[in-house]
Parts: C-alpha cells; structure tokens; sequence
C-alpha cells in the first residue's frame, strides 16, 4: 500500500525448496518473491558464497577472537548470518564438500531455533542432496530437517529451458550466433582480436596476481587495470587448485574475463570439471561478461556422459553449467548492468557496445 511498515516474521513459518532442471524458472521464481516480500529482515546469496562466510566466520572466532568452546563458535556464526537477514534465499543449493556436509545440520537447526527461514532453489531434491558422498550417513538428518521446515516443490515437470529460450537468435544456417563464444582453434584469432578491442591497445599487464578475501594470490595471466578485463587459461582456472574464494577473488576485480583453450571434458578430469563448474556459477552470479575460446560448443563439451544422469553430481551440474554458458550469449544478458565489484573509470555500457 505505499508505507514503509516493516512486518515482523510469524512464528514457525515454513520455508520453500525449490527443485527442478536448469532454465526452468526456479531462481527468477525466488527473484520474484525476495523482491516483493514487504519483510526488511532478508537476504539473497549464492550457496557457494554462504558456506565460504560460515567457514570465514568460524575461522575468526576461534582464532581472531579466541573462542574454543564449539557451542559458543557456532552461536556467533549464527549470529553473523541473523544479522544479515532471518528470511534467508539460497541460490543454487547443492552440497558437494564434506565439511560444509557434515556442518549443515547444526547450522541449520541453529538458525532455524532463531527464527529464521530458508527458501532455496536446486537442481536435486532433498533427499539426492550429498548423494554417494563420503560419510553420508551422518547427513541425513539433516535432510529430514529441511523436509520438516520447508515445502519441498518440484519443477521437474516443466521441459522449457528459458536460459535457452532468450538466448542468442538463429541465423540463416540454422546456427545459434554467439557473440562471446569461439569455437576451435580457427577462432583464435578473433577471440584475440576481441581482447585487443576490449582493451582498446592500452598496455596490459602481465602475470600479475590478485587478493582473495582471506590473503590468498591469484595468478592473473594478462589483465587491463584501466578497463577492467582479464584474460585466463583454462589451465589457470581449472587445473590449479583453485576455489570459490578464488573465482570470488575474480568476479570482484573484474567484469569482463576472457577464458582461454577450454578443452574436451570427460568425468576422468572430476576436479577439474567440478573447478569449471563453480568457476561458471560464480562468474553468472556477478555478470560477469565471459568470453570463451573452446573445443566445442557448450552442449558439447562434456563428452562421454549422459548429462540427464541424475546420480553422478558432476554430469548433473554440468547441464547448469551448459545452460549458464548459453545464457551468458545472450543479449538480454550482456546487457544487464549488475557488476558489483571494484568499476574503474570506462562506463560499462561502452564495453558492452563493443562487444556487440
């Protein structure tokens, strides 16, 4: 109605699950009712990014503030993520490490005891959540928690992929026209000439390196200060072991990232296929503009794998990763005005003109 009242939460409110394959309108589902809840006291992050935060947060309390009782470490943890928002909205909720696994429980029923409330998108259901991952048996209650607390709702039933639905148009031959996209090796050197024209010949530096949130170095192969681009192997993202905090690192510095001599994938290459994953994840959420040199096209990069395998996480992630890597084509994205990092002095709608 116009006023600025602010809502308190009900008691014992239900969260939301969401589930279902990628591009079928979970997210922008979340989107919808996180911008239009009249709540005050909420939050929207990406699971990556929260579990980072609570891991960020325990480190500092027992070894910046000296606690060691684990009840106390947790309490202020807890906390930390109240004072954020006790309506919390989890993007892309998936559990592959088992320290976040076997942490998950506690933290939740913790934040649930202080009222908060979670709503979360994922591409598995509760009960495939951490599946075949080591010591599984002791997550489980922690799926029966969030069956409990939550109204678990499927969108398998949907078959649009609305990521593909925007993406880039059809052109004479039948071909979806990629404006970011390079495929083979005779596509080099026009994914080259686009850097030059991106960093409009200003010098580049070369080999340098950037801060994580926690004092980590990550190597950056060629970069632009002025215009905010960088440019990386595949090799440098994926076959390096590198991690959210990295690719974080990353999204923040710039936005606009040049990936090079993306090869052939196949679930022998695990870790470095799950390193790509979390790397394309993290540079959508920031929108970031990646410009890719690849083997092949996004649907065919992962090669001897059915990514519709709903048992095998990483073929599973693979489809989003897919998806993401489509989207990231389009228009409507190039053109969304999202970056939240460190902007330097070049309007980013100049550099979009350019790409274009």
């Amino acid at each position: 109605n116009g006023t600025s009242k602010i809502y308190p939460l009900p008691p014992d409110i239900k969260g939301v699950y969401i589930h279902g394959g990628v591009g079928c309108g979970k997210t922008h589902l979340m989107n919808i009712f996180y911008n239009e809840t009249p709540c005050q006291s909420k939050q929207k992050v990406h699971f990556h990014k929260f579990m980072l935060g609570v891991h960020k947060s325990m480190h500092r309390a027992r070894y910046e503030g000296g606690v060691t009782d684990g009840n106390e470490i947790l309490k202020q943890v807890v906390d930390d993520v109240i004072c954020d928002g006790k309506i919390i909205c989890f993007d892309e909720f998936q559990v592959t490490d088992v320290a976040d696994a076997l942490i998950l429980r506690r933290l939740f029923s913790a934040l649930l005891d202080r009222g908060a409330v979670i709503v979360a998108t994922s591409n598995r259901a509760p009960h495939d959540l951490y599946l075949n991952g080591l010591q599984r048996d002791l997550f489980l209650p922690f799926i029966g928690l969030l069956e409990a607390k939550c109204n678990v709702v499927s969108m398998w039933k949907s078959e649009t992929d609305y990521r593909l639905v925007k993406s880039g148009a059809m052109n004479d031959h039948g071909n979806r026209e990629r404006k970011v996209y390079f495929v083979g090796h005779c596509s080099v050197e026009a994914f080259n000439a686009m850097f030059t024209d991106l960093t409009k010949h200003e010098k580049i530096i070369e080999n340098s390196t950037i801060k994580t949130a926690d004092g980590r170095q990550v190597y950056v192969r060629k970069s632009s200060p002025t215009y905010n681009v960088a440019r990386f192997s595949f090799d440098d993202i994926c076959r390096k072991p590198l991690g959210a905090s990295d690719y974080l690192a990353i999204a923040s510095s710039f936005h606009t990232v040049f990936l090079e001599a993306v090869p052939l994938l196949n679930i022998n290459d695990v870790n470095i296929v799950r390193r790509f994953i979390v790397f394309v994840d993290i540079m959508y959420e920031y929108n970031i503009k990646l410009i890719v040199q690849a083997d092949a096209e996004p649907d065919s990069l992962f090669q001897g794998l059915d990514v519709n395998n709903r048992v095998i996480d990483e073929a599973f992630s693979f489809d989003r990763t897919r998806s993401r890597l489509e989207e990231m084509g389009s228009e409507s994205y190039l053109k969304a005005q999202k970056w939240t990092g460190n902007v330097g002095g070049i309007p980013l709608n100049e550099l979009i003109d350019r790409i274009e």
